[in-house]
């Protein structure tokens, strides 16, 4: 946490709570996200670029920020402000653009939570602010509204400055592959070949259900005729969430799954002289190269593995 040199105990104090409530801020970052998806609505409109908002949305997105922040947090009713942190009024604002936040004229003199996010680079940030008139830009627009100036910018209490957005892969991925995917006509057929093309990369539910873009969108993804079923003959694997799937990951030398979250990787069967290599069903395996012979893939275990106890399906 980045504090600036000020002798504002209130605002160090409304720090140290946040800290507490969310020490590596893994919570906030899971809140941006979630917002971001509910924004995009992907499910129902297979959207997911902040682009192809209308202007109404975007502007509501601070609303749910605040809403959704409020919620996560349990935070208490401010008395003229959105939260009550500590024995603080706070308001919170968000703002797409970096330093672009508006202080409206009822939080003059009080704290604001100041919130970034973008998705393109998947990357947040969160600070406090005493908005008083010298940390302010003189000019305002018709609300009353302004815009920190220089002083104001150098007086945030950064609580985390671009950390890592649960990405969007959707954004990471070549147009035209995200174009070729979104044309296939089945949802089942779409969620296959998103994890043909992700390979080694996380892909949360918000993705899925953009691609899937059906009610119950998780079990496109699941064994029992979903794409751990349809990928298996290609030597494809999809990690999820249980803490079996994250040893396999690391055992592996992948990125771990978060919260709701998948990793589709193809792999091989290996030998004791490979490096990165994990036991699924008695036998080793690493991850495929270009080169290599496709395998058809094992089932993964659903529970966690012990050293006593063998992988199970």
């Amino acid at each position: 946490m980045s504090l600036p040199e000020c002798d504002d105990r209130e605002l160090e104090a409304v720090c140290t709570e946040f800290r507490k409530l969310d020490p590596d801020g893994l919570r906030t970052a899971r809140v941006l996200r979630d917002t971001l998806d509910q924004l995009y609505d992907g499910q129902r409109t297979g959207r997911y670029r902040w682009d192809q908002l209308y202007k109404t949305e975007k502007t509501h997105c601070g609303t749910l920020v605040e809403i959704n922040l409020h919620r996560e947090f349990q935070f208490q009713d401010g008395e003229k402000l959105d939260y009550k942190i500590g024995q603080a009024d706070v308001d919170c604002k968000y703002s797409q653009k970096l330093n672009a936040w508006m202080i409206p004229p009822e939080a003059r003199g009080h704290l604001c939570l100041l919130v970034w996010a973008e998705d393109q680079s998947s990357k947040w940030s969160m600070g406090i602010v005493r908005a008083n008139e010298c940390n302010l830009n003189s000019g305002q627009n018709r609300d009353g509204k302004a815009t920190l100036n220089l002083a104001g910018k150098s007086a945030i209490a950064w609580l985390f400055q671009n950390h890592p957005l649960p990405p969007n892969v959707l954004l990471n991925l070549d147009r035209t592959i995200v174009d070729k995917i979104m044309a296939l006509k089945s949802g089942v057929k779409r969620v296959n070949e998103l994890f043909r093309n992700t390979l080694g990369m996380r892909v949360g539910r918000g993705v899925v259900a953009t691609v899937a873009q059906q009610d119950d969108y998780m079990k496109r993804v699941r064994g029992n005729g979903g794409a751990r079923t349809a990928l298996r003959p290609e030597g494809i694997v999809i990690l999820g969430q249980f803490h079996s799937h994250r040893e396999i990951a690391r055992a592996l030398g992948v990125v771990e799954p978060g919260q709701g979250e998948s990793v589709p990787v193809r792999i091989v069967p290996a030998t004791a002289q490979d490096r990165a290599t994990v036991a699924i069903g008695g036998q080793l395996w690493r991850i495929a190269n270009g080169s290599d012979e496709v395998f058809p893939a094992p089932l993964l275990p659903k529970i966690k593995a012990t050293r006593k106890s063998k992988v199970r399906d």
